[in-house]
């Protein structure tokens, strides 16, 4: 098959010097010195010519794309709706019509009555290309909901309130939020946070309702602007909380929620490294924090003395304890055990607590939606690699099991045709990496078979061993999928995190090529027959290991990737790069971080060698990895390879960083990566 002519990037000679390294940067110019405006004419003729090839290429696809998207499609219930719950005097749930791309909210009276329709993003979203819901809440009275929505994928929103008695969206109206909205005890006004012109959230601001917005009040600001500020409300409502943090150390204020002009209870100031939430329960504070442990530990501290912690459930080397959360009558804390999901209830008076018991060897489970504080069920999320997602209500007194909702298949779905394996695979260091695998029953383990591997690896992010609708296109072709679970997640603990970030890094890249090899040593396939993939941080991994070991990979997936490192950590006026550098380093100020960071960086280690076939997809819009690292990737790949595979670009101009929005949409996209990999991998559609 003869396929157009790709588009060339111009190179434009420019240099910089950093700690006396030059740095040559031909393709520089394809950052818009207008952004986030985007209007220069060479730039977007670019990215345009780009897209047209991508289309041209993929073009003759066209029906095997249409082909996954209605196989994906088919196992969606069309008109399904969420599990009600309550909260006070109200039952809330959410639903999608048949065909919609968007939900649609609702309540109906805990005393009886009828469905009221809340919010309705289908009207919301009509006629824009790209629709985000972000914040929704509902005032303690019931009567306001106060909303937030992004329609442009750019992440700078847009609060709104709206009287549930009358239908009426109310004037209060402010642009440029980037935070929950959480209301004051007595409804009538609610905390937010604003994006500054770094698009970074640095304060936190209580809006009253009938107010105008130049008359708020900053309740707080933060000075370091590496750090964000977030707001949220403790479990029992009677404090709203003030967080700020980066990604290595934290600080919390309590505020109570029925005097939110009252002076701020610092909990315990700042001390770098140390991370820490808070809840409340009758007076007291439960404080979940990594000040002796990097896994974590529960302690205790009065209100009047916050600072003062006393230890209540110590930390654990084999236990993660990554959440808690204080009802009336018992509180939960949340882990993993050696790397598996745990939920355990403990009563107030102390004891060893009791761990909800399930029956598989690997699967992902934890708290859902439990918005009240004074309850005798809880609301659990459930799934694995072959358990659809399923809804269980949890009797806190009797222990049983209850379930409320199963995810339903409506093409069909019949677990006994996979099976799931939880292995583990020595690194080069010697380190045990766990990898998650599923895969069709009479798939081959004599090195023939093909595989899809799938990985994160950074910001303490677990990725979960959980069900995929999607994935079961490529296990129904006779594929296996897997999961490596690396360092720089925190899946088996945050030293695990530790192990993968910062001069630690390389490990991460390692760990994905080394569970690669190790695969191939089981026989669940070979050199060349993997397809790999990972978007933003893990778009970063996807181009460390292309150019470290090209050949073993048959197709690659990078998403909105995080390629452009070492030039993005050198410029500290992008929205994000100060709150990074706990993440990735300091290259303006470290020279061994510059030298680290230049040693892997995706973009600045191409070099001239045979590359696999790679599908790159941007958002003009994305904040977070703007446009320009994918743009510039292609551009110097292209220039700088020796082989004639696939290389694709796809820039979607009115979306951000995580594509398309609404259900059918970004199904598509999904559609158009799964196709290029089952092209590349040569399985038949």
């Amino acid at each position: 098959m003869t396929h157009p002519i790709p588009p060339i990037a111009e190179q434009r000679p420019f240099t910089y010097e950093r700690h006396g390294v030059a740095i040559d940067d031909p393709w520089a110019w394809l950052r818009d010195p207008g952004y986030p405006t985007v209007e220069d004419a060479d730039v977007l003729a670019y990215l345009e010519a780009e897209n047209a090839y991508f289309e041209a290429v993929m073009a003759p696809h066209q029906p095997l794309i249409d082909t996954l998207f209605a196989e994906m499609r088919g196992r969606i219930k069309e008109d399904d709706a969420t599990v009600p719950q309550r909260d006070g005097d109200w039952w809330y749930w959410s639903d999608h019509e048949t065909g919609g791309e968007y939900r649609r909210w609702w309540r109906r009276p805990v005393a009886g009555g009828a469905d009221e329709l809340i919010l309705d993003e289908p009207a919301l979203a009509e006629g824009k290309e790209y629709f985000r819901l972000g914040a929704l809440s509902v005032s303690p009275d019931g009567r306001l909901l106060a909303y937030a929505i992004d329609d442009d994928g750019g992440e700078r929103f847009e609060a709104r309130v709206k009287d549930l008695t009358t239908g009426e969206l109310l004037a209060d109206v402010i642009p440029g939020t980037l935070s929950e909205l959480v209301w004051t005890a007595d409804s009538g006004a609610f905390l937010y946070g604003l994006a500054n012109e770094q698009w970074r959230t640095d304060n936190a601001r209580l809006h009253r309702i009938g107010t105008p917005v130049d008359q708020d009040i900053e309740l707080y600001h933060e000075a370091d602007e590496g750090w964000r500020v977030s707001v949220a409300e403790t479990q029992s409502r009677r404090f709203l909380v003030i967080a700020a943090g980066d990604h290595v150390t934290s600080e919390v204020r309590l505020i109570p929620a029925d005097d939110p002009t009252a002076e701020p209870i610092l909990v315990r100031a700042r001390q770098e490294h140390v991370e820490y939430d808070v809840e409340e329960h009758d007076g007291t504070l439960f404080i979940h924090t990594n000040d002796t442990h990097p896994n974590f530990r529960l302690a205790t501290a009065s209100l009047d003395a916050p600072g003062e912690w006393h230890e209540h459930i110590a930390a654990d080397p084999h236990f993660y304890m990554t959440g808690v959360a204080t009802f009336a009558g018992f509180f939960v804390v949340e882990g993993r055990l050696n790397g598996l999901d745990q939920v355990r209830l403990h009563d107030y008076a102390g004891g060893e607590g009791r761990t909800i018991a399930f029956p598989e060897g690997s699967y992902v489970v934890g708290l859902g939606d439990n918005p009240e504080y004074d309850v005798d069920t809880l609301r659990l999320g459930y799934e694995s690699m072959v358990t659809p997602g399923t809804v269980y209500d949890y009797d806190v007194a009797g222990g049983g099991l209850t379930v409320r909702k199963v995810q339903t298949i409506p093409s069909g779905y019949d677990p006994a045709k996979y099976a799931t394996e939880r292995l583990e695979i020595t690194a080069r260091d010697g380190t045990a990496i766990p990898c998650s695998v599923v895969y069709p029953n009479d798939f081959p383990r004599d090195g023939t078979g093909k595989l899809y591997l799938y990985s994160y690896g950074a910001y303490g992010y677990a990725v979960p061993p959980g069900f995929s609708t999607s994935r079961m296109s490529f296990l129904d072709r006779g594929m296996a999928f897997a999961i490596a679970h690396i360092r720089g997640g925190d899946d088996l603990g945050q030293q695990w995190y530790l192990d993968g970030k910062l001069e630690k890094r390389t490990n991460t890249f390692n760990d994905f090529v080394d569970v690669a090899k190790g695969l191939i040593d089981l026989g669940f396939t070979d050199r060349g027959r993997i397809a790999i993939a990972g978007g933003s941080a893990g778009g970063e991994l996807m181009g460390a290991v292309m150019n470290s070991d090209p050949d073993l990979w048959g197709a690659v997936v990078a998403s909105v990737p995080f390629v452009d490192v070492l030039n993005t950590m050198l410029d500290d006026t992008l929205p994000l790069t100060p709150g990074e550098w706990p993440e990735w380093g300091n290259p303006i100020e470290d020279k061994a971080a510059f030298d680290l960071i230049r040693s892997y960086s995706p973009y600045d280690n191409v070099t001239a060698q045979d590359y696999p076939p790679v599908f790159i997809s941007g958002g003009l819009n994305d904040p977070r990895v703007t446009y320009w690292e994918p743009a510039k990737w292609a551009a110097r790949l292209r220039a700088t390879k020796t082989d004639r595979n696939m290389l694709l670009l796809k820039t979607n101009m009115g979306a951000g960083h995580g594509g398309k929005s609404g259900r059918w949409e970004s199904l598509k996209e999904a559609a158009e990566e799964m196709a290029f990999v089952l092209w590349q991998l040569g399985v038949e559609g």
